[in-house]
């Protein structure tokens, strides 16, 4: 029976099962088969795609191991805490978090998730990700909500009533919860903020105040920090050519990026998960007037994601570089600051020739020190 969320919801059980039947003669399922399953027979994950049965299927056997091997093959230690925050909620929510990677965020999320027996969350994804229709049916298959982008304002418009609508419904009525970044895109210069917009989309399919419609989607911040950020290169050599001309994608250059974030060496990743938000909180911002209500909450949920931001030692460093000080000395040894600057020499080796190395260089630093600096400003 069709609804009016066919084209933006995940894909049913009945529907899942048919893709991934279709996925298994895939050529790249024998390559991703050697990589997961190494010890296995090379037709290992053609078989496993052609037993799976429903998405729940799909998240145990498949996924949840395809994380685990990222974690093991790029990750040196994985952590986090706050779980008793997630636990504590009655009934379904609406996480949010700051956007780093743009699939290992909310994988991330359900690995944790998985490993406490909590239920899984659907995850509201870019359609600008649906390169193919293999790619569409592997996202979808995986509790992908499509967010559809690069419309007209009157589509956009109507397009965020429908998502608003669908997000509000599966929270309500404990169908699922769901993940959504802070903000559209990938944060490039390591501010995490929220998009106001976003909140106003969250508020569109509210029947209730102000109040009533933000306490029943239970919102959950939650940080994701890695020591070594993905694509990094990537965000910098973006935000530099933003600077003087329009920024255009290349072709599949947003698949690449996912490729590179799972392949690339993240060193420590920890995710803390903040405290809900309050009724107090949301009454608060309630308070004020129009527009100021969504900045009130827009601030309490950029507060949170902040607070609970793990700092490494690639974020003291790059502040000490940027301000030419010594002042977190004390959080790294003269080992490290060498290992790091090596880092980021390597990686400013790639720079384009028409692009200026040194500007490129204090981009690169900032994408590590800013996350300090917005810590110290909360202070």
């Amino acid at each position: 029976m069709s609804t009016e969320f066919d084209d933006i919801r995940p894909f049913s059980d009945e529907e899942a099962s048919a893709g991934f039947a279709r996925l298994s003669h895939h050529p790249m399922v024998s390559v991703l088969s050697k990589y997961l399953f190494p010890k296995e027979p090379v037709d290992c994950l053609a078989k496993m795609l052609c037993e799976v049965k429903t998405v729940d299927d799909f998240q145990k056997s498949i996924m949840l191991k395809a994380t685990e091997w990222v974690i093991s093959t790029s990750v040196t230690e994985f952590s986090y805490d706050g779980i008793e925050n997630v636990s504590s909620i009655q009934g379904r929510f609406l996480a949010m978090s700051d956007h780093r990677d743009i699939v290992l965020d909310p994988a991330f999320l359900q690995y944790v998730l998985s490993l406490n027996n909590l239920p899984l969350t659907e995850v509201a994804v870019g359609d600008n990700l649906l390169a193919s229709k293999t790619v569409e049916i592997l996202l979808r298959s995986n509790r992908m909500i499509k967010v559809i982008r690069g419309i007209s304002a009157r589509e956009l418009y109507l397009s965020s009533q429908k998502l608003s609508k669908y997000i509000r419904q599966s929270i309500v009525s404990g169908s699922s919860s769901v993940w959504i970044a802070q903000r559209q895109g990938r944060t490039k210069d390591g501010n995490d903020t929220t998009e106001q917009g976003l909140l106003k989309m969250f508020d569109m399919s509210g029947e209730k105040s102000f109040q009533e419609n933000f306490e029943e989607l239970q919102i959950l911040p939650f940080s994701i920090s890695y020591e070594y950020e993905p694509c990094d290169y990537r965000k910098a050599r973006e935000i530099l050519i933003s600077r003087t001309e329009k920024y255009v994608k290349k072709k599949n250059e947003d698949m690449h990026s996912i490729l590179t974030g799972i392949r690339q060496q993240k060193g420590n990743v920890h995710i803390h998960f903040c405290k809900p938000l309050t009724s107090e909180e949301i009454a608060s911002a309630a308070a004020k007037d129009k527009n100021e209500r969504y900045q009130a909450l827009r601030h309490i949920i950029d507060r949170r994601i902040i607070e609970g931001y793990k700092l490494w030692k690639t974020n003291y460093i790059a502040y000490d570089l940027v301000n030419c000080c010594e002042k977190y000395a004390d959080q790294y040894s003269p080992e490290d600051k060498i290992e790091f600057i090596k880092y980021v020499n390597h990686k400013l080796k790639k720079t384009d020739s028409n692009l200026c190395k040194s500007e490129l260089k204090d981009i690169f630093l900032r994408i590590y020190s800013n996350p300090v600096s917005n810590k110290e400003s909360l202070e």
